[in-house]
């Protein structure tokens, strides 16, 4: 056993730079999993910095000063997140205020219904079964309702947290913007001098996330406003809600655009009932699924993630659980981290195995 364990380890850890690199990632590994709270602020600018870098390279190679180029993105980024705060964020908070009042209805018109399906199919389901399922629907839509609520109420450190990263967050993707050259120079410098396993994994990394950070902004951008157009032509109740979700489930590949499904078929059910509108919204929504997974991804990541979906779905359950929201979205990612570090491991022969 002694002799299996000291050839492997001959095999992949006999080089310098894999000792290295190997205790990099760990250490990088530990550092998220335990301060990745209170390092939240400094994620999302590194995250937004990634986004905005690409417009600040374009404007270089057109020629404008480096500091210019920085000044000009970081005010788009500004505006467009006072945009956000004035409009969007009120019309999806008011429409959730609304839905939450109209849920007591729903339950109501939903009992009706339920009650029916006794009758229909006695030998599938009884009264007190589905009596059942509708006292543990209104408890959760209680103990939801409850803790909106609580939250309300105890909203004091919730709005400190949200004006922290108000503050910090622009600041940090500035400086991220501004100093990213100044920075890696820093960091590289704490780095071994013959380093080209890093480098060559740190390289390819650093195009992975930035592709893919900027790919799945676009993806959630341009789904959130297309579902936000057919559902308002639709004229849908609580279009900018369900609009949003559907931006943001496109963060979770497969898993987000089933969940998402759920709301946007009950809304539709509660508004209209079995009938042509409702016909529509699901033809509709599911065209957006379609195109989004058939002609959006394709087109915006091309081969930049080529990962199984075994591996994908594996890596979102994984790391959401370790990391919550960041783990879930940078899921693909890390484990394309995963797979680069694997294809470039220095591997020597296999030592042989000697008796005694």
């Amino acid at each position: 056993m002694l002799n299996v364990l000291r050839g492997w380890i001959h095999r992949y850890f006999s080089d310098e730079e894999a000792v290295v690199l190997a205790v990099l990632l760990v250490a990088a590994f530990a550092i998220v999993l335990t301060l990745g709270g209170m390092l939240a602020p400094v994620i999302a600018g590194l995250v937004l910095a990634y986004l905005m870098q690409g417009l600040v390279g374009a404007l270089e190679r057109k020629r404008v000063p480096h500091l210019v180029a920085v000044w000009l993105v970081f005010l788009m980024f500004v505006g467009a997140l006072t945009v956000c705060l004035l409009f969007l964020v009120p019309l999806v908070w008011q429409q959730v205020l609304t839905l939450f009042n109209e849920l007591p209805r729903m339950l109501v018109e939903w009992q009706s219904l339920l009650l029916l399906l006794p009758e229909r199919y006695p030998q599938l389901l009884t009264e007190e079964q589905v009596r059942r399922g509708i006292d543990v629907m209104r408890g959760e839509i209680g103990r939801y309702g409850q803790i909106v609520l609580t939250s309300s109420l105890s909203s004091l450190p919730l709005l400190i947290s949200l004006l922290i990263y108000l503050i910090l967050v622009p600041i940090l993707v500035f400086f991220f913007l501004k100093d990213r050259q100044q920075i890696s120079d820093w960091l590289s410098g704490y780095l071994p001098r013959e380093r080209t396993l890093i480098t060559q994994v740190s390289q390819e990394m650093n195009l992975q996330i930035a592709n893919y950070i900027r790919g799945k902004a676009i993806e959630i951008l341009i789904c959130g406003v297309v579902s936000y157009a057919v559902f308002a032509a639709l004229e849908l109740n609580y279009a900018a809600l369900l609009a949003l979700l559907v931006g943001v489930s496109v963060v979770v590949p497969y898993i987000g655009a089933t969940l998402v499904t759920i709301p946007i078929a009950l809304i539709g059910l509660f508004q209209w009932g079995l009938g042509d509108q409702f016909i529509y919204l699901m033809v509709a929504y599911a065209i957006i699924q379609a195109l989004d997974g058939n002609v959006l991804v394709p087109l915006l990541f091309s081969e930049a993630v080529n990962l199984h979906p075994v591996a994908i779905i594996c890596s979102v359950l994984l790391f959401g659980g370790l990391w919550g929201f960041w783990g879930v979205f940078f899921a693909i990612p890390l484990a394309t981290l995963f797979k680069a570090v694997l294809y470039a491991w220095p591997r020597r022969a296999a030592a042989p195995i000697v008796d005694g």
